[in-house]
């Protein structure tokens, strides 16, 4: 419960609010002053006091993104909200408040100090992010789990913890609990924890502690084993080959395809299948290595040329350097020298000198700079040709490869429709010896008896069986079975044709992606470096502008008045 009298109107934090209560802490007397008649910007405000102001929802605070001190206490807050972008956060207090869930911490990665004392949570949890906590305060709360105990073991930082005052601070085994689950705990309530109850408390949870690590244990080696299978993706993903490295685009390729399923099981088609799959995934192989050699190669050329940029850079700012000191060693003297002249002509003619000076030191940094902007022009176009072909070449030789998986689904293609239509031969002369599967069969039908034709088709499963029986003992009409997809040669054809289209489509798919990404990574790398390019000039330009206005301003305001004095 918090300490706020139930009378007082809950209050909005608003623009007002904020700029009043960083007037109030921050800097007095004169620097406050100026501060206020230069405005606040409060992305540089650093530390936020807000307790006992009968706040009852978070909100407003996204321009305070360098906060690192956030004190929201003694309010009525009832939701943790609105702090998404203070991610710079190593303090916060939400104490005294009416908060029941933790919530809205996942951004606050640099978090180390956190208090909930006095609010309402029943359950420790959703602090997953906050890898860097060292003291948690959750005294006074609703916790009744020690299980909560538990979940505080993966924070591997945490030195302090509050939970006085909570349901399980009354469980007898409170102490002994908490020290051995959390052996790194210095403080547990405010009370530093002595080495004699850490060893009592291990000795007593010894076996179900033993347990407990070896679960943890397994579970950081799938956890590590995930993370490793994650970046190994991002790796296949970054050369655009991912998948690509086994089944998967063969697999995918009758994932959806249920006509080509069921012929799967004609005689001689698992044979078949099995031949084309196997040199399918050699094909996809290759373009997996291969994909992977090539983007070594982008990466060392781009890796290349950012060091030739840099090189260039560098050794033409440290020409810049040099002009500078020897002009500034000159000017300096030069300073002097006017300072101890007497004679006005001869000051006015030192100034102008001096003013030449400036004016050369800015053609020379200008012309360095020219030279660096065609030198880097020459680099960045050497470098655009060079990746291109690359990528170009790279291209051409996947559709070369992509190329002979569609030759090898029309070879498979070919193949299978000849098993079709021979299989339908054979039914048609009733020479077919080996059963198919349910699916591929239709009932025994009457061919010349309309009424028996149109019931068939409309009779459940359990029904079958009887209807068989009785046109086999009844009908003189019937004369063979027949099949699903075997009823008539267009049938088979249209539907070993439809399975066909649906492969083709999976290898053009996965070909046109391939395809369009790396074009589209190629067009954004380029554009990037030429944009980068135009503002380093810029910058530069910008800088040598600078300078010079600041050194001829110098001479501009030279008093001649003080200098004859």
């Amino acid at each position: 419960m918090n300490r706020l009298c139930d009378s007082m109107e809950p209050k909005v934090m608003d623009d007002d609010m904020l700029k009043l209560a960083v007037g109030e802490q921050g800097p007095q007397e004169e620097a406050g002053q100026l501060a206020k008649q230069e405005g606040i910007l409060f992305k540089d405000v650093l530390s936020l006091q807000l307790d006992f102001r009968n706040i009852l929802r978070i909100d407003n605070l996204w321009q305070f993104e360098n906060l690192r001190k956030l004190q929201l206490d003694n309010n009525i807050i009832e939701k943790i909200e609105g702090l998404e972008n203070l991610t710079h956060l190593v303090w916060l207090d939400l104490s005294f408040n009416n908060i029941e869930t933790i919530e809205g911490l996942d951004t606050l990665v640099n978090l180390e100090d956190l208090s909930l004392f006095n609010n309402r949570i029943s359950k420790i949890d959703s602090l997953d992010a906050l890898i860097k906590l060292q003291v948690l305060s959750l005294g006074n709360n609703q916790i009744d789990n020690m299980m909560n105990i538990v979940y505080l073991r993966r924070f591997k930082c945490l030195r302090t913890l509050s939970l006085s005052g909570n349901p399980i601070s009354e469980a007898e085994d409170y102490k002994m609990f908490i020290c051995a689950y959390l052996p790194d705990l210095v403080y547990l309530d405010f009370r530093r924890i002595d080495d004699h109850t850490k060893e009592l408390a291990e000795a007593k949870h010894q076996y179900s502690i033993d347990e407990l690590k070896h679960r943890e244990n397994l579970m950081q080696v799938r956890l590590q084993d995930e993370r490793a299978r994650q970046e190994e993706l991002e790796k296949h993903k970054t050369a655009f080959v991912e998948h690509l490295n086994g089944s998967f685009l063969f697999d995918s390729m009758y994932a959806e395809d249920s006509e080509g399923n069921k012929l799967s099981y004609l005689p001689g088609v698992s044979e078949l299948l099995e031949a084309y799959k196997d040199k399918f995934v050699i094909i996809c192989v290759n373009i997996f290595e291969y994909g992977l050699k090539q983007q070594e190669k982008r990466k060392i050329e781009l890796d290349t040329f950012s060091e030739c940029v840099h090189e260039a850079i560098q050794e033409n700012q440290e020409q810049g350097k040099c002009k500078i000191a020897q002009f500034e060693e000159k000017h300096l003297s030069s300073l002097s020298a006017i300072q101890e002249e007497s004679e006005l002509p001869n000051i006015e003619k030192m100034i102008l000198e001096c003013s030449a000076d400036v004016s050369e030191l800015f053609n020379e940094l200008m012309m360095l700079e020219m030279q660096l902007v065609e030198q880097l022009e020459e680099t960045i176009n050497m470098f655009e040709r060079n990746i291109v072909d690359m990528v170009g070449l790279f291209i051409e030789n996947v559709q070369s490869l992509m190329a002979q998986c569609r030759d090898l689904e029309n070879h498979h293609h070919e193949k299978l429709l000849e098993i079709s239509i021979s299989t339908l031969e054979k039914i048609v002369k009733g020479d077919l010896d080996e059963d198919l599967p349910d699916d591929l069969r239709a009932v025994p039908m009457c061919l010349a008896c309309p009424c028996h034709s149109d019931f068939s088709l409309t009779i459940s499963s359990w029904e079958r069986p009887f209807f068989i029986s009785f046109l086999e003992n009844h009908c003189l009409w019937i004369t063979r079975p027949i099949y699903q997809l075997f009823v008539d040669k267009d049938t088979i054809v249209n539907a070993v044709g439809a399975s066909h289209d649906i492969h083709l489509l999976k290898i053009d798919n996965r070909e046109d992606e391939l395809v369009t990404r790396i074009n589209s990574w190629c067009t954004r790398l380029v554009d990037k470096i030429h944009k980068d390019e135009i503002m380093r000039n810029r910058k530069r330009v910008k800088e040598i502008n600078q300078y010079i206005d600041h050194m001829q301003s110098e001479l501009d305001n030279l008093e001649y008045s003080d200098i004859l004095d």
